[in-house]
């Protein structure tokens, strides 16, 4: 399915997504998704490498292995996103304040500049 399409069946609301996902890795690269309201959303193992993500509502959004490589996410919402595995290497506008108050975010691969005081494990450090 093309990043437009899963754009269409995302702008249905969680519930719709969340009762079509199945075990795909969603294509969502560079898709404006700028204020929406994803929280709750499944967005496991999605690519949203170099989306839109402005003002984006992702609390309890499940993030977990999704790639976020290059995401512009100013003054996105995280709140009790899970971003296990998730991958935040280059994230635009990604700070400390909106990254801590995510679930597991200290298991998600990141530039030093996301430390965030927490160690981050070899192997999860972005080198460029």
């Amino acid at each position: 399915m093309p990043s437009d399409e899963y754009v269409a069946l995302i702008r249905k609301g969680a519930a719709a997504w969340n009762a079509w996902r199945n075990d795909e890795a969603p294509d969502l690269s560079r898709a404006g998704l700028r204020g929406l309201d994803l929280s709750g959303f499944n967005l496991s193992r999605a690519d949203l490498q170099g989306a839109d993500l402005r003002g984006t509502n992702l609390s309890q959004a499940n993030l977990s292995g999704a790639t976020l490589q290059e995401a512009n996410l100013f003054k996105a919402v995280l709140d009790g996103a899970d971003l296990t595995g998730a991958f935040l290497q280059e994230a635009q506008f990604l700070n400390c304040a909106q990254l801590i108050v995510a679930r597991n975010w200290q298991s998600a691969f990141r530039d030093e500049e996301l430390a965030c005081d927490a160690s981050i494990p070899e192997g999860q450090l972005w080198n460029r």
